[in-house]
């Protein structure tokens, strides 16, 4: 009988920094280790996607495009893997199709493998442009099972997704449990059902958040799934995933084969410990989101939600306020009409939680992302929201009921005209695209000479 093969997919530089310490990890940090990364035998390293782009040109001063070309140049043999968010690209609104495929071309070219696509409300529709393009690059296309608990949200509906997904052309399917709240026995009766239902992998990324991350992946992995997102140790558990060093040693003595270097393994561990002190000295590692909370069972929130919401009412000087904003979270979750909280509905829904607890009046103030998804800007929801609770925000307005994208003109050469000189190509424009103000600041920052410059550059002309 053949040993079953478990594959492992790398997080420590995409996913587990943005959930420990909302993505602040530069690659300056992640340079050294990079050929040692690339030696150890992953079946993929997620790097890039998420938060990472959001985050490089707003806090790092980082060119995200450069970012991933210089991954790419230092892990030739490792297939590199990001997170998608399907029409919303890695931005926080739909874009005009034109603007997905480009963005898709240019990643797959700078160095992307496989792309993790997933939308919020696991509306399909949404994932047909991207789905399109990835195909068009000849990329491996991993379709998402965005995981939540609530009335619809049942195994028998997650493996009608699935099917769904492989009938579109699904090279993969993974099983996205961003909140950390997938049990042993429910993971391990999905992955059975989806490897009876379908024919493409199976993968299955979760978050220690709640605390059993690592038993989800031994009753998931005999159950049948393919592979399993872990992260390093430095950067493990709390809202991280479980790490890759003991995943690999348990299900090795269990009989699987693991095809890991572990003393390479234990190399870059080494590093990462040094990077992870680092970043806890300087208090960007909040030692909060270090330690599980049974809660998420009850909250659902993701990790990144979490550190990324702790992070924003430690700036609003109300850290006090972020107990009670964890309980308003359900709440308005079950108002929305229960939307898996991925991002970019887990930003929205923390921040309209956020309000309605430091305001005192639920829904006294609400963001105009909200006011769009309730006028069906987004797509479907997963449950029918109360009309009454619709109209007290948006009052008469139309509701999309078809492709939210189907609304949107060609968009590119649009906002190539805005951005005009600053954009040196196709990727600049790209920035611009998802980030418009942000974007435009670092563009325009990147082109103007600092002060050092211009003394240098005057005393070299005298």
């Amino acid at each position: 009988m053949e040993v079953k093969k478990v594959g492992f997919t790398e997080t420590v530089l995409r996913d587990a920094h943005q959930s420990l310490m909302a993505t602040r990890m530069s690659i300056e940090d992640m340079l050294p280790i990079l050929p040692v990364l690339d030696e150890i035998g992953f079946d993929s390293v997620e790097c890039w996607g998420g938060a990472t782009f959001d985050a490089c040109i707003r806090f790092l001063n980082e060119d995200p495009w450069e970012r991933l070309r210089v991954i790419k140049k230092n892990m030739p043999k490792t297939p590199l893997q990001m997170l998608l968010r399907g029409q919303n690209i890695l931005g926080y609104r739909h874009y005009a199709d034109d603007v997905v495929e480009k963005f898709v071309q240019a990643s797959a070219e700078n160095g992307i493998a496989i792309f993790r696509i997933f939308d919020a409300l696991n509306d399909l529709r949404n994932l047909e442009t991207v789905l399109r393009a990835v195909k068009k690059t000849g990329k491996e296309a991993q379709l998402v099972l965005a995981y939540t608990i609530s009335e619809v949200h049942t195994i028998d509906y997650f493996v009608e997704l699935a099917q769904k997904m492989e009938a579109m052309g699904a090279d993969s399917i993974c099983i996205k449990d961003m909140a950390g709240i997938l049990t042993p026995v429910k993971g391990a009766q999905l992955v059975r059902r989806l490897k009876a239902a379908v024919e493409v992998p199976i993968i299955v990324h979760t978050h220690c958040t709640s605390g059993v991350a690592a038993m989800t992946y031994q009753a998931v992995v005999e159950a049948g799934a393919d592979r399993i997102d872990t992260a390093l140790s430095p950067f493990s558990e709390g809202t991280s995933q479980p790490a890759t060093e003991t995943m690999a040693m348990v299900l090795q003595e269990e009989g699987y084969r693991v095809s890991l270097d572990l003393e390479k393994l234990e190399e870059a561990a080494g590093y990462f410990r040094k990077i992870k002190d680092h970043y806890l000295e300087a208090g960007i590692l909040d030692p909060k989101m270090l330690s599980p909370d049974p809660r998420a069972l009850i909250y659902q929130i993701p990790g990144g939600m979490l550190s990324n919401m702790y992070s924003q009412l430690k700036k609003a000087n109300a850290v006090d306020k972020y107990e009670a904003v964890l309980k308003e979270v359900p709440h308005v979750r079950a108002a929305l009409g229960y939307p898996p909280l991925v991002t970019p509905l887990s930003q929205m829904v923390g921040t309209q939680a956020a309000m309605n607890v430091i305001t005192g009046t639920a829904y006294s103030m609400v963001s105009n992302e909200i006011k769009a998804y309730l006028a069906g800007e987004y797509g479907k929801s997963p449950v029918p929201i109360a009309d009454d609770f619709r109209r007290s925000i948006i009052g008469d307005k139309k509701v999309m009921t078809d492709r939210p994208a189907d609304h949107l003109k060609p968009e590119f050469a649009v906002l190539q005209s805005e951005i005009g000189s600053l954009a040196k190509n196709e990727e600049d424009v790209l920035i611009y695209a998802l980030f418009p103000k942000v974007g435009k600041e670092f563009l325009t920052a990147r082109t103007t000479p600092k002060k050092n410059d211009l003394v240098i550059k005057v005393a070299g002309f005298l």
